[in-house]
């Protein structure tokens, strides 16, 4: 198995979180690529670099005018007289606004809030040397898995809440939807992406939602209580090209290993029935019963398990880190998921 990951990682430190009304600090830190690069040299698979993505690459599933405002809004924002020490919207365009034909602002104070769905993703001096990185690393994994065989991307930020052209959940690029993309482009004519990260992977969803190509399927907690709280529900299957390439299998608070592992199988049905040529694993820690954005309690052994269930199908697979924010538990559970993925 090879890995991949990018030094930039480590430039993107958000300090802003809004949880139930308070600022909090963000759990998205540095630390977290710290403790999983531990993990793989301790595993002997010390990641190689990859290059950056570059606008070229990012534009196969994400919208231009959006890459531009990421590369450009820390620049923006630092222009400001009076400012935070990161890009956070002051509001969002509403439903209305855009039925009733909304344009996006020249201000950066309204470009932020054009592009993104949430205050969970702040902008900061590193944020897009960052993004472009782990999605360097995304990419540089889905090329190896091109020639068979698994590779892991150490991606942070994540990337599975990201749409084609807005950010959020602490996402911007969406790693995961670049590497689907990239297997496609190499010829995979069907690509199956199995996202196990305790979040509805939305952006990714929405990336792929009329498209018959790429089946999306999601494990997680219900959005009915727990973020992205609008989406994520059983009923939404797709549409056009994409009708029935779409599934939700969303679980109650506090659902452990055999409600996990069994949303699971049900999910593993349908991408047989799909017969995919690849798979991408949008790979999230924070299903962890340790998890200080606790909504599940998966344990450790119950993420081997998982490893098994997913590497039995025996697909040229790209794992690519998503969420999990217990720094330190994240690194131990990677160990378990590779190893129990083999080599």
């Amino acid at each position: 198995m090879q890995s991949f990951a990018h030094p930039a990682q480590l430039r993107h430190t958000p300090r802003f979180f809004l949880q139930r009304g308070q600022v909090r600090a963000n759990f998205e830190v540095p630390e977290r690529a710290g403790a999983l690069l531990s993990a793989l040299h301790r595993l002997g698979l010390p990641p190689a670099e990859p290059p950056a993505a570059t606008r070229a690459a990012l534009l196969a599933v994400h919208d231009a005018g959006y890459v531009d405002f990421l590369e450009s809004a820390s620049r923006g924002w630092n222009g400001l007289r009076e400012r935070g020490p990161e890009a956070v919207a002051n509001m969002h365009p509403t439903p209305e606004m855009l039925a009733q034909g909304a344009v996006c602002p020249e201000s950066i104070i309204g470009r932020v809030g054009w592009y993104t769905a949430d205050t969970a993703c702040p902008i900061g001096d590193g944020t897009w040397e960052a993004a472009a990185g782990a999605a360097g690393a995304a990419l540089a994994a889905a090329d190896a898995v091109a020639q068979g065989g698994t590779a892991y991307a150490l991606c942070r930020p994540p990337g599975h809440h990201a749409y084609a052209a807005r950010a959020g959940g602490h996402c911007y690029i969406n790693n995961s939807a670049l590497a689907a993309q990239r297997l496609r482009d190499a010829g995979a004519a069907r690509v199956a992406v199995f996202d196990i990260d305790a979040h509805h992977g939305n952006g990714t969803q929405g990336i792929f939602w009329d498209r018959g190509d790429v089946l999306t399927v999601s494990v997680h907690g219900d959005p009915s209580g727990y973020y992205p709280w609008y989406v994520g529900h059983a009923g939404e299957t797709g549409a056009g090209d994409g009708s029935g390439c779409n599934a939700n299998l969303p679980l109650r608070q506090g659902s452990a290993d055999d409600a996990w592992l069994a949303a699971i199988d049900t999910g593993l049905q349908r991408v047989r029935l799909f017969r995919p040529d690849a798979l991408v694993v949008p790979l999230g820690f924070d299903a962890s019963e340790h998890e200080p954005l606790s909504f599940l309690g998966v344990t450790a052994d119950g993420f081997a398990r998982a490893a098994e269930k997913l590497a039995a199908l025996n697909l040229p697979t790209v794992l690519v880190q998503e969420g999990g924010y217990n720094v330190e538990v994240i690194g131990g559970l990677l160990e378990r998921f590779l190893t129990a993925w083999g080599r």
